[in-house]
């Protein structure tokens, strides 16, 4: 029966994929600092590259004409552009807010634009530090931003602002954001200025920070993840106490959620470390630089690119530097991004309608997998057949299992069925399936994307005539579950044109299937509900059509 041996294919493919993961998961100790021999070895390429790019800016009679900038409030300082509201704190000059103008929180009319930095982050994100401490006051610096106003809107051109701030050592640091109207993509320079008597040396560190209470969630992944040595790091939050640093040459490093992520890009990707916290529910990805040396006299500069932004596909491709790579789609992704990308184009150049877009990819999947359907329900019509001559043997040799056996595998023989030959083809379409059921989940194109009548967010599951009082299995928001009903419907009309199982028992079972799937489905995204209703519909018209045929 076709519905058996899905519903086992997919059992034990779930079995599979959680056994692999708690088994084959990296478990590495942590990572302990480099010791002094590994740093003694680097230094002179290090101060090589250094060297190239450091600048004597003052002399030493001027050092003295350096200050501390007396302790002010702090301002802050609002950016304005097309595609997002940025908020710039002057202490720290952190990132205090950051709003999507494009995106918001939930589905209602009346919702707020997305947020993408909590308030439950006082000190804010893109945090400057340092690994070794070696500039004393930076943690509470109050930097001097070089605008008059508290507000700017960038609607034409880039536009650059500098934040500045002088330690009591005569050290000058400068934080200078350079912002666009054309996307999410943020330059940032960190120049230090030595004008103190003495060598700066120490590691810089731009972090990342979010709240670390937004349990990952058991479809996705949400943490802190880097590109790192060219492969895809994503780490969940639970794992760091076990390791915490990654060492190689990070192209960037990130946090992200099921949508949306931030990122830190250094300028050229060098052998450096990303280094995880997680302290009062606050998690920080670190981004650390190669230790650097910085005389007395010298200025260095850091260079960066920040993003805050949607984890689409299509927005991260543009920008380059990787970033597309943070869209991971599991063991199946290199199924899962092509149906995005095909999504896309039929939602582009055809129809603009999501809900439409997941019915022709489903369409265009089972004609694709068509030859495979064909023979697995082939074989069912053939099983079908010998139903009552298996009845009959069964009942003949009833006390004697080892005969009945014989004889049943006899009559295979004889009528050239295999009993396999149903399982095998279904087996082939597990990974579409779970590359679609990731791929759903997780596109931001079906986030708040309507389909029709009460279905207006494919991402969210679907509820008609919402209400207050809760239901057993159903998490909030409360309602029916109509697609997903129907969606059971069909399931049960499928079950019922297969052929019946020999076992009364496992019959029983199976006839429960139906129900057990549209429970665990009532949660899912509708947009999923979708694609596995008209994959039922469609096979069944296919079954149809074979059983007629061997009619």
């Amino acid at each position: 029966m076709e519905q058996a041996r899905l519903f086992i294919a997919i059992a034990l493919s779930l079995i599979v994929f959680i056994l692999w993961n708690f088994f084959f998961v990296e478990k590495k100790v942590n990572q302990l600092p480099k010791q002094a021999q590994q740093k003694e070895q680097k230094t002179d390429k290090k101060l090589e590259i250094l060297k190239k790019e450091q600048v004597v800016t003052e002399t030493l009679s001027s050092f003295d004409k350096v200050h501390a900038q007396p302790t002010k409030p702090s301002r802050t300082i609002t950016v304005k552009t097309p595609l997002y509201v940025v908020k710039i704190s002057e202490k720290g000059a952190v990132f205090k807010s950051f709003v999507l103008n494009n995106y918001r929180k939930t589905i209602d009319a009346d919702s707020p634009l997305l947020e993408m930095i909590s308030p439950d982050i006082s000190g804010g994100t893109i945090r400057l530090g340092f690994a070794g401490n070696s500039l004393s006051g930076l943690d509470d610096a109050v930097f001097s931003a070089d605008l008059g106003d508290d507000s700017v809107d960038i609607y034409n051109k880039a536009k650059e602002i500098s934040f500045v701030w002088t330690s009591t050592q005569g050290v000058v640091v400068e934080k200078k954001y350079l912002f666009s109207s054309e996307n999410y993509m943020i330059d940032l320079s960190v120049t230090i200025k030595n004008f103190s008597s003495e060598t700066l040396q120490d590691s810089l560190i731009l972090s990342l920070v979010r709240p670390a209470e937004a349990e990952e969630s058991r479809y996705g992944f949400a943490g802190p993840s880097a590109l790192i040595n060219n492969k895809l790091k994503q780490i969940k939050t639970k794992k760091i106490k076990d390791k915490n640093i990654y060492t190689g040459k990070v192209k960037w490093v990130a946090v992200q959620n099921r949508y949306f992520m931030s990122a830190i890009i250094p300028d050229e990707p060098v052998d450096a470390d990303m280094h995880l916290y997680i302290d009062n529910n606050i998690l920080q990805n670190q981004y650390v630089q190669p230790e650097s040396v910085i005389d007395s006299g010298v200025k260095h500069v850091f260079k960066y690119k920040l993003f805050f932004g949607p984890k689409s596909m299509k927005v991260l491709k543009s920008l380059d530097y990787d970033l597309v790579k943070a869209v991971n789609f599991g063991m199946f992704d290199i199924i899962a991004k092509p149906c995005v990308w095909i999504m896309n184009f039929i939602y582009d150049n055809f129809i603009p309608n999501y809900g439409v877009a997941i019915i022709l990819l489903t369409l265009f999947t089972k004609v694709i997998l068509w030859p495979l359907g064909n023979k697995s329900y082939k074989s069912m019509a053939e099983m079908k057949k010998i139903q009552p001559l298996m009845a009959e043997i069964k009942e003949k040799y009833k006390d004697d299992k080892k005969r009945m056996n014989q004889e049943v595998m006899g009559l295979y023989k004889t009528y050239k069925v295999n009993p396999m030959g149903g399982c095998l083809p279904m087996v082939a379409q597990i990974p579409i399936f779970f590359a679609l059921y990731r791929m759903l989940y997780e596109a931001i194109e079906l986030r708040h994307a309507p389909f029709f009548w009460w279905i207006n967010d494919l991402s969210a599951p679907d509820r008609l005539f919402r209400f207050d009082v809760s239901i057993p299995f159903m998490q909030a928001p409360y309602g029916i579950p109509v697609l997903t009903i129907i969606m059971g419907a069909s399931m049960f009309i499928q079950q019922k044109m297969s052929p019946p199982m020999g076992d009364a028992t496992q019959a029983k079972m199976m006839m429960m299937m139906p129900i057990v799937f549209t429970v665990m489905f009532i949660n899912f995204s509708s947009g999923l509900v979708l694609y596995w209703l008209v994959n039922n519909i469609v096979s069944m018209a296919q079954q149809y059509y074979i059983q007629k045929k061997k009619a």
